[in-house]
């Protein structure tokens, strides 16, 4: 399986919209669905690394395919709101590292 990096991802994920997906949901309907999907991410974390227990519906169901679906959504309102998200995590790391070059290093809970 090759790399898929941002740029190609959020042109995939427009392709496959427009033609399988038929079109774009609203940016508002996908705004709910993404708060659902990180809801169903967090539900599965929660019962692998936390201290509840697997209900039966959750069980056989991978972290990695919610994370994938995370994504995916979040690409969805990139691609709507014409959002470039390569070009906006490397202005975020830019700004992350400018704000945070010495701070962590300092933090003396991170010792």
């Amino acid at each position: 399986m090759s790399e898929i990096t941002i740029k190609q991802a959020q042109q995939q994920v427009d392709t496959w919209v427009k033609t399988i997906g038929v079109r774009y949901f609203s940016e508002l309907t996908n705004l709910g669905i993404l708060m659902e999907e990180v809801g169903e991410l967090s539900r599965l974390m929660v019962r692998k690394y936390g201290e509840q227990s697997f209900k039966e519906s959750d069980k056989g169901k991978e972290l990695s395919d919610e994370m994938a679906d995370v994504l995916w959504v979040l690409i969805c309102l990139a691609n709507q709101t014409g959002i470039d998200l390569s070009e906006a995590l490397q202005k975020n790391f830019d700004k992350k590292t400018l704000r945070d070059a010495d701070r962590h290093l300092k933090n003396e809970k991170l010792k």
